[in-house]
């Protein structure tokens, strides 16, 4: 490594959590972004009662203490999508989505600017495989968005690297021979692979386009394995595929709102109130949807969708995840099992690996050819995700990386390599 410190960093916008790493002699590649933590959760709370703003691990600890406010989370979803140029209302005032990705952005810059102490107007930027499935006028028109956001926030010089790359060039750093390794980047938002011969030899080429074998990802991430626990497991409690009096469904619409994170506050508007009120004259389900009524009222949509992140993050671990529910109901649980979690989530399970599958083929590469799979991000600890991949890759062994940070490291390894 050069005995100077880099002139640019690598920053890792994350679905869930942020990052942002900087090369400089005998120090940490990842910088410190909140209470000692290099990890900043991309979350803003706008709390009414302070007027005031906060980000990462104190906007959520604000929210569940129970600030009145708004609180917003994977804001990284909405790149890519029709969202993204629209706006929402914060206390009182309408805040375009784009000014909301660049303030938090702006304090990712500021935060690791105080932590290194010095300017940062370049930087390498981390980007999924896809940002929108099988669409290349979308996906590059969502990266120009990100960039145009990220002059906004501040930074003048920016270039892009695929995320799973990033991941590659920190696992490398490790090595003392030569592995062909699939680098498995299983995030918040997005499942990208990338096929990659990794060395001690190769790390010092300027140019690793041949070592690159091919790449491939599809827009799943551990907000859509919440989401479809909470569907299968939780909004059953509030009514979801519950009976009308004439036997049709309740309308589902706001239990998707309300099992997404980027759309949890749309639940909270004038007409679905009006919706709700209207299907709760006529539905048979009233202690469910009494509950639902409670959650609406109060603004509790994403205190529930934290109770059930927590219960997927405890299944990746044990055999069943016990929901402490009282704000729905007083003195309500939930238990949840691993069989009930693997079926919930057993069509996106089946995407992920057909898309592994796909890379493979397209990259001629045999089965046991494959050295190491490599896994980081936070989704990618789930069980069942890793067991379908090793079924792909028998031979692979697994390694598991740094699931928040190996990312960020890894894009403060190309700033390094790109602008000295």
């Amino acid at each position: 490594m050069s005995l100077a410190p880099a002139r640019a960093c690598g920053v890792d916008f994350g679905t869930s959590n942020s990052t942002v790493g900087w090369l400089r002699p005998g120090a940490p590649t990842l910088l410190a972004l909140e209470a000692g933590k290099a990890t900043l959760p991309s979350a803003v709370f706008f709390n009414a009662d302070e007027d005031s703003t906060c980000f990462g691990r104190a906007a959520l600890d604000e929210y569940l203490e129970g600030y009145e406010g708004r609180l917003m989370r994977a804001l990284k979803s909405l790149l890519g999508s029709s969202l993204i140029d629209g706006h929402t209302e914060v206390l009182g005032r309408a805040l375009p989505f784009r000014q909301l990705l660049a303030s938090f952005i702006a304090q990712l810059k500021l935060r690791a600017e105080t932590q290194a102490g010095r300017p940062f107007d370049t930087a390498v930027f981390g980007r999924p495989v896809h940002f929108v499935d099988d669409n290349t006028d979308a996906d590059r028109k969502a990266q120009d968005t990100l960039e145009d956001i990220a002059r906004q926030a501040g930074f003048n010089e920016i270039s892009f690297e695929f995320e799973p790359i990033g991941a590659a060039l920190h696992y490398e750093a490790s090595l003392d021979h030569e592995e062909l390794v699939l680098v498995a980047d299983i995030g918040g938002g997005t499942a990208d692979f990338s096929l990659v011969r990794l060395s001690p030899q190769r790390a010092r080429s300027e140019d690793r386009r041949e070592d690159l074998l091919g790449n491939a990802g599809v827009h799943i991430g551990g907000t859509d394995f919440d989401r479809a626990l909470s569907l299968e497991c939780v909004m059953p409690l509030l009514g979801y595929r519950g009976k009308m009096k004439n036997g049709a469904e309740i309308p589902s619409s706001i239990f998707f709102q309300l099992a997404t994170w980027h759309t949890i506050n749309s639940a909270y508007s004038r007409q679905v109130s009006a919706d709700l009120q209207h299907i709760y004259r006529d539905a048979a389900a009233r202690t469910e949807l009494d509950r639902l009524s409670r959650l609406v009222a109060r603004r509790e949509g994403h205190w529930l969708a934290l109770q059930v992140e927590q219960a997927k993050i405890d299944l990746s671990t044990a055999a069943e995840a016990v929901m402490t529910l009282d704000r729905l109901e007083s003195g309500l649980t939930h238990v949840i099992g691993t069989d009930a979690f693997t079926a919930a989530t057993r069509a996106l399970v089946g995407r992920v690996a057909e898309t592994v599958s796909t890379l493979l083929d397209q990259a001629g590469i045999a089965r046991d050819e494959v050295d190491t799979v490599y896994f980081t991000g936070g989704a990618s600890g789930v069980p069942q995700l890793r067991t379908r991949i090793a079924a792909e890759l028998p031979l692979a062994r697994a390694v598991e990386g740094d699931l928040y940070g190996s990312i960020g490291a890894g894009l403060a390894v190309q700033a390094m390599r790109r602008y000295g």
